[in-house]
């Protein structure tokens, strides 16, 4: 009885460097203070009739953001995480791969709705990053955050992060 139990606790003692290594899974919620004032819901702010044209509704002049400097949640600070949303692009390389970009949690943030307040946003650098034709489907992101704010001409973000990877989100079976 004695060889199951020392075996047992050998695969979980070599299992856990393997557990601490894998990202934790993170949902937006988990980077507002709990104490934070609850964030206003996103309203359009274009012409929903000339979304069908992508150029004219890409084009557009950024609109305001509303909340650009909220709490942050300092403990995920360094923490390896996995984060879903989409790619709002600040940087493309002559590959036509965004490189720099602001993470949001909602379609369309920072260009046809105002952009989300300042701690549901995530400034990414990456250097294989994605390119820029597959932007309007969510991805996984997984790297350290920071808990640091940055400006960019859209948005000022509460978080920073180094892409580790970069994977399309798919939604896990029912």
């Amino acid at each position: 009885m004695k060889k199951p139990r020392a075996t047992l606790l050998l695969l979980l003692a070599l299992s856990l460097p393997a557990l601490a290594d894998s990202p934790r899974e993170l949902a937006w919620e988990a980077l507002i203070p709990a104490d934070a004032p609850a964030a206003p819901p996103p309203v359009a702010m274009h012409d929903l009739a000339q979304l069908g044209d992508a150029l004219s509704a890409e084009s557009a002049p950024a609109v305001a953001q509303q909340r650009p400097t909220e709490p942050t949640v300092r403990e995920l600070d360094g923490v390896s995480v996995k984060l879903p949303g989409y790619i709002v692009p600040l940087d493309v390389n002559e590959e036509g791969r965004v490189t720099e970009f602001l993470l949001v949690p909602y379609f369309g943030a920072c260009i046809h709705v105002p952009p989300p307040p300042s701690n549901q946003i995530v400034h990414v650098k990456s250097e294989n990053g994605v390119m820029l034709d597959t932007l309007y489907q969510p991805f996984w992101i997984e790297g350290a955050l920071k808990v640091e704010q940055s400006h960019s001409d859209l948005a000022e973000s509460g978080y920073a992060m180094q892409a580790g990877k970069i994977y399309p989100y798919e939604i896990p079976d029912q």
